[in-house]
């Protein structure tokens, strides 16, 4: 992770102070990647304790389609109580249903993408639509109808990765512009791609970010992208070998800079690697597709081997 700390470094030394929706200051800078071979190690913090089995609980309510702090809380994870129950914007929200409501986030678009279209009544491209899974919904005033359809993204990559995996588009994505403001945070880690080499058996992943707090979520971020590719390889035959990271709005905020500098002040430990367990089907072994494990997997499936890490620090998380 000594990418990781330069990267801290350069936020330091090259960023600009910006105010934001919080009221506590950032210092930021626009555009940073990195990358990380998981076949070297595991992208886990060391000049701090990763809180991993948090990390990996929220992992396990996206793949779940989680829409409750409460449901995070079940799997070990107390991430999103701040967001829920805390965060005055989405406390004014009329879409709030009440504690720990957090409305459509990642998980809910990633498994129940709500998908809209209108077609000619009639027409040629109705009959397409209606035999690719869509249903109708209504007549608009011009005549037209109008359909729906929910998409399950995580399946569709899955399936793409088995029946399919030289396929480009093997990607899934939360921003959906009509539902932002049904999220109690709209999201920050916002598309991923897969890329499976058919030569060597290998599966990579591109993870884009419009905003990242960099000492708090993007050490969470980069774990669950690498546990989420460990899981997808597992499940469709691959080996997982790169993450790849790309930031938009990357930034520390002002009461972080302590944390920050007594992390720049330790020496990075070897990178772990992530274990998971023999109960997860392997694909490569069986011949079984089965999607199901989507759902099935528990945060206890994923552990680390060989984690050294410094004495934990800690810096409030801005709501």
């Amino acid at each position: 992770m000594q990418s990781y700390l330069d990267l801290l470094r350069r936020i330091l030394d090259q960023g600009h102070w910006q105010e934001n929706r919080t009221g506590i200051r950032t210092r930021a800078i626009s555009g940073a990647s990195l990358r990380f071979d998981l076949r070297t190690g595991f992208p886990a913090v060391t000049t701090r304790r990763l809180p991993f089995k948090t990390f990996m609980g929220e992992l396990v309510g996206f793949l779940r389609g989680s829409d409750s702090a409460a449901q995070f809380r079940a799997l070990g994870s107390g991430i999103w109580d701040a967001n829920a129950n805390r965060n005055s914007q989405w406390l004014a929200n009329p879409n709030r249903r009440g504690e720990d409501d957090l409305g459509r986030i990642y998980g809910v678009q990633w498994r129940d993408w709500q998908g809209w279209r209108n077609v000619p009544a009639g027409s040629p491209q109705l009959a397409h639509a209606l035999e690719s899974g869509w249903e109708l919904r209504g007549r608009l005033d011009d005549g037209s109808l109008m359909l729906s359809r929910r998409i399950d993204q995580l399946r569709d990559c899955l399936d793409k990765l088995v029946h399919s995996p030289s396929d480009r588009r093997i990607l899934f994505h939360a921003w959906n512009p009509a539902e932002l403001d049904r999220m109690a945070l709209p999201p920050c880690h916002l598309l991923y791609q897969f890329n499976a080499a058919l030569e060597t058996r290998t599966l990579s992943l591109c993870l884009y970010q419009r905003s990242v707090d960099a000492p708090l979520g993007l050490v969470g971020n980069l774990a669950e992208a690498a546990a989420l590719l460990t899981l997808f390889a597992r499940l469709s035959g691959f080996t997982p070998a790169w993450l790849n990271w790309f930031g938009s709005d990357v930034h520390i905020y002002e009461n972080q800079l302590e944390m920050v500098h007594s992390q720049l002040a330790r020496t990075p430990f070897p990178a772990p690697h992530l274990l998971l367990d023999a109960r997860v089907p392997d694909f490569a072994r069986t011949g079984v597709h089965a999607p199901e494990w989507l759902e099935r997997v528990e945060p206890d499936d994923f552990r680390l081997e060989g984690y050294q890490h410094h004495p934990p620090l800690s810096a409030p998380m801005a709501v």
